[in-house]
C-alpha cells in the first residue's frame, strides 16, 4: 500500500503556474528530502497536498484513502516563520494542540495526554521548558517544542517543512536524530530541505524539484551531478568537486 499517492498535480500562485505535472509513489519506512532552488514550489507541494493551498488539477491519496479518512494518521510541521511565536501560550500547550484530532477541542487533555505530550518534549529536550512561554524561547528551541507537537499525534506520514532552517547545530542534530528514529520505527518522514552538502547522510530518499519532479527514489540513484544541475538549472558547481 502506497503511503503517498500523486498523480498530475498543478498548482498556481496570483496566475503564476507554481507546479506542473508532479508525479510520484511514497512507499513507507523512508525519509525523503524534498529539495530544489528557491521558488521551485516545495512548501506549495506539500500545503497542495495536504489541502492548504488549491490545486489546479490532480488527485493526491493517503493510505489508498482521502485525507479526510486519514487525517489522524498525518503530522505537519510548517516552516517556523509562519508560526505566530507572540501567541500566549507555553510549550506544553503548544504539544498538547497535537492531540486536539483525538482528544477534541472541547474537552480537557487528561492526565494521560500530558504525560504524552510531556515525554514528546523530553524526547526533544524540552521537557524543562514545559512552563515556558514560547515567545521567550530560541528559535532552534522553538522548532524543537513543534516538532514535539507533532511526534505526539504519533503519525505514520509526517511532512516537515525546512525545520533545520535558523538552528544551532545542537538542534540540528536532535531534529535529525529524532526523524532517523521514526523511520526505524517504520514512519515516513517527508522533509523540505536547503543543504545540499547534507542530502546524502540525512536522507535515505530525495526529490528533485523545480515546478515539476526531475528526480525521485533512492537517494544514491537520483542525487547525482547532472540531476542536481538540472534542477539547479545548470548554474551549481557540483559540491563534490574540490
Amino acid at each position: 500500500m502506497s503511503v503517498l499517492k500523486v498523480e498530475n498535480l498543478s498548482a498556481s500562485y496570483r496566475k503564476n503556474k507554481v507546479l506542473y505535472d508532479v508525479n510520484f509513489d511514497v512507499q513507507p519506512g523512508s525519509l525523503t528530502g524534498i529539495v530544489g532552488p528557491n521558488g521551485a514550489g516545495k512548501s506549495t507541494l506539500i500545503k497542495v497536498i495536504l489541502g492548504l493551498h488549491p490545486s489546479l488539477s490532480g488527485n493526491v491519496s493517503f493510505f489508498d484513502s482521502t485525507l479526510a479518512k486519514t487525517k489522524s494518521r498525518v503530522g505537519y510541521v510548517p516552516q517556523r516563520g509562519s508560526v505566530d511565536w507572540d501567541f500566549p501560550t507555553n510549550a506544553l500547550d503548544v504539544v498538547l494542540m497535537g492531540l486536539y484530532g483525538k482528544v477534541g477541542w472541547f474537552k480537557w487533555p487528561s492526565k494521560q495526554d500530558k504525560e504524552l505530550a510531556m515525554e514528546s518534549l523530553a524526547q526533544m529536550g524540552m521537557a524543562d521548558y514545559a512552563d515556558r512561554q514560547i515567545s521567550q524561547l530560541s528559535g532552534g528551541q522553538q522548532q524543537r517544542v513543534f516538532l514535539a507537537r507533532a511526534l505526539v499525534q504519533n503519525a505514520d506520514l509526517y511532512f516537515m517543512d525546512e525545520p533545520l532552517v535558523g538552528v544551532d547545530a545542537a538542534t540540528e542534530t536532535a531534529i535529525m536524530t529524532t526523524l532517523k528514529h521514526l523511520k526505524s520505527a517504520g514512519k515516513t518522514v517527508m522533509v523540505v530541505h536547503h543543504d545540499l552538502l547534507t542530502v546524502e547522510d540525512y536522507f535515505d530518499h530525495v526529490m528533485l524539484l523545480n515546478k515539476t519532479i526531475v528526480g525521485y527514489g533512492k537517494t544514491k540513484d537520483i542525487f547525482t551531478k547532472e540531476n542536481v544541475q538540472r534542477t539547479y538549472g545548470g548554474t551549481l558547481r557540483w559540491m563534490k568537486e574540490a
